[in-house]
């Protein structure tokens, strides 16, 4: 959790603790809660309340190629890449469920004192496949304010021109917030023993 505010990085105004509702939601997107926050959303209040917790659950080497928030606390995947089972027809390789999320997503959070009422806002890639029911899942362990961050770490696509298809569009990477390419190794996942 953070105790100070980081200068120098313009807010783009003040968050209404609250629900704050998804403008547009696909199916796989929504969370039981109905609780989301786009990335600006997110960096604000967690400067506004130093018990807001941050938890990416991307796959490790997503984040060590496209990059990490600066403000994450917990890093948790909710699934990882099988690198020993290549899918042919799809031709990529599978993701599999992390079976110990629940786990270490509690020991994380206990560790770090979170009540059942802090805010706990859940990040991915893009906001929606695996942020949503990580949300879900630690809703379901008793945490009451728990979001899904609706545009990720990278943010939707282009929808045209020569960079069309690539991931430029909000998102906490590309809406100025800080990141980097280094990961706090405090934070960083590392898989049960």
């Amino acid at each position: 959790m953070r105790f100070a505010l980081l200068a120098g990085v313009p807010l783009a105004g003040l968050l209404t603790v609250g629900t704050v509702l998804a403008q547009e939601s696909d199916a796989y997107s929504e969370t039981q809660l109905g609780l989301y926050l786009d990335a600006v959303e997110a960096y604000e209040l967690m400067q506004e309340n130093e018990r807001a917790v941050l938890i990416d659950v991307r796959d490790p080497v997503e984040i060590k190629f496209t990059g990490f928030a600066g403000s994450t606390d917990i890093h948790v995947p909710w699934v990882l890449a099988d690198h020993t089972d290549f899918d042919e027809e799809a031709k990529t390789w599978p993701m599999v469920r992390n079976s110990d999320f629940e786990a270490q997503v509690k020991e994380r959070l206990e560790a770090l004192g979170v009540t059942e009422d802090d805010p706990i806002i859940v990040m991915c890639r893009s906001g929606a496949t695996r942020s949503a029911p990580g949300a879900d899942v630690i809703h379901a362990m008793g945490y009451s304010q728990v979001y899904s961050v609706s545009d990720g770490f990278e943010g939707g696509t282009l929808q045209e021109g020569e960079s069309k298809g690539v991931r430029a569009v909000n998102g906490w990477r590309n809406s100025g917030l800080p990141w980097s390419y280094e990961i706090d190794p405090a934070v960083a996942w590392r898989p049960a023993d």
